[in-house]
């Protein structure tokens, strides 16, 4: 296997580098974490002029058509600087969706503003009572005369504060988790009848609730698609997830060695212990398992790509939770703290591991695929 970066590829993941460089430290990420829609505008911005935006989307939609090698390569990276700008939610997965199944006059209108930053919209599909099935979907989308109108509710939509649009799915017929009859819908954000309602998720970050009361949707704004769409967007975040949580974990690992080297108890560094050199080579291991997976699903063929993207997912998701929790061990009370880079990291390793679905559900599609 051939894993160099080519010019392209290695050009991003320096300009990914300076990024973190030049724009994060702890104290700044909380600054970011703490804003009303949790996250740098700003940065937002620069990562548009960056191009890093637009690495996520083909050439033939504006964007740099980057493969999964670069891509993860570049995730790695804002997982090790802990970027908290939502890429992975409102890039990859709704953009991404969004530049699959827009008709093209709609495209026109908006794939330039969302490359650049100008414009995001976020993917809002998970309902309250839908547990673990993807399938399920209570809003209702019925027909009138000029398009569709939208009701129902949506708990969970992952950086939707502040968002220009929402891609909502809705019902048009059978019953809530049928696959079948579930259609895609670009709902403006100032749209009469849509209420969203913003509340902090585990790591920080700002998600909102929706409530869709008889909300019009014009028939230039139905963008067709269905559940295969939404599945293959979460496929793809996998391994983006994947490749963020790794560089979080090496993250949080090397600066609890760093900290075992220097932290000294009974006048010797923590680090002599042999204790916590057990626990330490442990995760180790865990972190050489989790890269060899991660470059597995890097370089699979299309026809086992998802098997081998949901195996590493099934394993990392589980694996950067206890990782977590075994460098807060290493430094005690401070661990969970917001004034560590680990409290910070563990958090988002947690939701990672949660969102859109968790290891199990990740390991039960990986058997599907096999």
């Amino acid at each position: 296997m051939n894993f160099d970066l080519s010019e392209d590829e290695d050009m991003l993941k320096a300009l990914a580098e300076r990024f973190v460089a030049d724009c994060y430290d702890s104290d700044l990420r909380r600054t970011f974490l703490a804003s009303d829609k949790g996250y740098s505008e700003k940065n937002w911005k620069l990562l548009g002029d960056l191009g890093l935006i637009a690495a996520l989307f083909d050439e033939e939609d504006g964007g740099l058509g980057i493969g999964p090698t670069g891509l993860a390569t570049v995730f790695e990276v804002l997982g090790r600087g802990l970027v908290v700008e939502p890429l992975i939610e409102n890039a990859s997965v709704a953009g991404g969706m969004f530049a699959r199944v827009a008709p093209a006059a709609l495209k026109t209108n908006w794939m330039g503003a969302l490359i650049m930053g100008s414009r995001r919209v976020a993917l809002a599909h998970r309902e309250q009572r839908a547990r673990r099935s993807l399938a399920w979907v209570e809003t209702v989308a019925r027909r009138n005369g000029k398009g569709v109108i939208l009701s129902g509710a949506k708990s969970l939509v992952p950086a939707g504060e502040g968002v220009n649009a929402y891609i909502v799915s809705a019902r048009t017929s059978g019953a809530a988790g049928d696959r079948e009859g579930v259609s895609l819908y670009l709902v403006d954000a100032n749209t009469p009848g849509l209420v969203a309602r913003p509340w902090r998720l585990a790591d920080g970050s700002v998600a909102v609730s929706l409530v869709l009361d008889n909300v019009s949707v014009p028939d230039a704004q139905c963008l067709g698609g269905g559940l295969t769409e939404i599945e293959a967007a979460y496929d793809r975040a996998a391994l983006l997830q994947c490749a963020e949580a790794l560089g979080i974990m090496e993250r949080l690992h090397g600066d609890t060695l760093d900290y075992l080297r220097t932290r000294q108890q009974f006048g010797a560094p923590l680090g002599s212990f042999q204790a916590l050199q057990h626990r330490m080579v442990a995760q180790y291991a865990v972190l050489e398992q989790s890269r060899a997976l991660l470059n597995l699903a890097m370089m699979a063929d299309p026809e086992t790509a998802t098997r081998a993207v949901q195996g590493a997912r099934a394993y990392i998701a589980d694996a950067s939770v206890t990782l977590g929790h075994e460098m807060i061990q290493m430094h005690g009370g401070m661990g969970v703290t917001d004034e560590l880079i680990i409290g910070q990291g563990h958090k988002r390793l947690l939701l990672l591991s949660r969102w859109p679905e968790d290891a199990d559900a990740a390991l039960d599609r990986y058997a599907a695929a096999g």
